[in-house]
């Protein structure tokens, strides 16, 4: 019964969440679009019971912000916290129902993961947004884990804030529950479903996000895959 009392009051946010970028984004100043995706975001975890605790402070303009990767959930999490991030995310989620919608509408930059040359196109896209002053976000893991260990980190997307000299700004995300430090009900992994997914993250109790802003890390001299490993380094030590 959780569950269902979780999703029947979360239909309707989502669907208010299409109408607004639909109708409203493209008028709205960036300031504005930030403030309606932070409070959609926060609401949408407060409506799936989802308890958010946040430290740290983020950057104002022209950064690269690299997290560890958890649940698709993770995007609305980072969006409560930092509602001006622009994700890039692998090209399916554009075609997922209703949340491919709402998450092109943020300004989500999309890749095809298995193309190189698309990863280069993204790259490009990358460095000219963080040229602009804007705050990119990427999951160098390149898929959702289980939480407590990192996968290896890809360092491809890390080339664009090398090459404009951005700084880089790791974001630490554990997903917990009672009695689990690392959530097993946040995990989307293996041939789990969205629908799946969603469905043990509504009928969770207790389940939450804390999310840490560690200090920022300049780029200066270092080539990606050093970048890649001292980034994995951080993020690991942190989630202990």
């Amino acid at each position: 019964m959780r569950a269902v009392w979780r999703l029947a009051r979360l239909a309707p946010h989502v669907l208010h969440g299409l109408w607004i970028v639909s109708r409203h984004f493209g008028r709205m100043t960036p300031a504005r679009r930030h403030e309606r995706i932070r409070w959609w975001s926060i609401k949408t975890l407060r409506l799936l019971g989802i308890e958010l605790k946040a430290s740290g402070q983020a950057l104002p303009a022209g950064h690269l912000l690299v997290a560890n990767h958890v649940s698709w959930l993770d995007i609305a999490g980072i969006h409560a916290v930092l509602p001006q991030a622009r994700f890039v995310s692998k090209s399916d989620v554009k075609h997922w129902p209703l949340i491919g919608t709402l998450v092109d509408g943020a300004g989500t930059l999309f890749i095809e993961r298995a193309s190189k040359r698309d990863a280069l196109r993204v790259v490009h896209q990358t460095a000219e947004a963080l040229k602009n002053g804007d705050c990119v976000a990427v999951f160098p893991e390149g898929t959702t884990g289980a939480g407590p260990e990192l996968l290896p980190f890809h360092a491809n997307l890390l080339q664009a804030a090398i090459t404009t000299g951005a700084p880089v700004l790791p974001v630490v995300l554990r997903w917990y529950e009672p009695g689990e430090r690392f959530s097993a009900s946040a995990r989307f992994i293996g041939d789990m479903t969205l629908a799946e997914s969603l469905w043990r993250i509504a009928s969770a109790r207790g389940l939450g996000i804390e999310i840490q802003v560690l200090p920022s890390v300049a780029t200066e001299n270092l080539d990606r895959r050093g970048l890649a490993a001292a980034l994995r380094t951080l993020i690991a030590a942190k989630l202990g």
